[in-house]
């Protein structure tokens, strides 16, 4: 299949609600339509991911991260999104209207990870298809996989598009979790903390620390 096709229908499916495995800039994804709930329980269901552990939720540019942080939240962290956006990152913030939009994604946190992918095709799948929600694409526990033949034995049909993006195999991204007084390194992956404190601006520096806390 062309791959610009399997991308299309990708799209298309997720939109409807099924779920995708797709390569992202760092490993292969299985995909959800952030904006549907049902179909981020299946996957959730399908991946055997503990319930009250929140995913990442792909966007397309930075300006798509408004949908769920408020002015306020946006402005405060804009230098960090900017110096490290697009890119494998990944920063949890607070979102607004936890309770009543976004409780499937923040599972009772009110914090959600989001991330805009340093992949062109990615990121015009997610214009297409909206945000996703994107862990790994393996089950719970076992090894990601690193080729489209690896992903299908994992889920076969219970993803209905595979696009394939050859062999994927590295680190994930790395995770940050944004406060008003610290950036805390959930995980360390593609990018180190010593290049995470390079990029940002020098004023943030004091408050990146390399915890494991949450």
């Amino acid at each position: 299949m062309d791959n610009g096709v399997a991308w299309s229908e990708a799209a298309e499916a997720v939109k409807s609600g099924g779920l995708a495995v797709i390569p992202t800039d760092t490993l292969y994804g299985i995909v959800a339509s952030a904006g549907h709930p049902d179909a981020v329980e299946r996957l959730y269901r399908v991946r055997g991911r503990d319930t009250k552990k929140p995913c990442i939720v792909l966007i397309p540019s930075l300006e798509g991260i408004l949908e769920y942080i408020s002015e306020d939240v946006f402005h405060q962290y804009e230098k960090i999104f900017r110096a490290l956006w697009p890119g494998p990152v990944s920063m949890i913030v607070p979102v607004h209207d936890a309770e009543s939009k976004r409780g499937h994604l923040h599972r009772g946190t009110d914090r959600i990870a989001f991330r805009v992918p340093d992949d062109e095709a990615l990121r015009a799948f997610l214009v297409q298809a909206g945000p996703v929600v994107a862990p790994s694409a393996n089950p719970e526990g076992t090894k990601p996989a690193e080729t489209i033949e690896e992903a299908r034995r994992y889920f076969g049909d219970q993803a209905a598009v595979y696009v394939d993006g050859g062999k994927r195999s590295g680190l994930p991204t790395t995770l940050l979790s944004l406060s008003k007084d610290a950036i805390l390194t959930v995980r360390e992956g593609s990018v180190s903390v010593s290049e995470i404190a390079r990029r940002i601006p020098g004023a943030y520096r004091k408050h990146l620390s390399n915890s494991t806390a949450t």
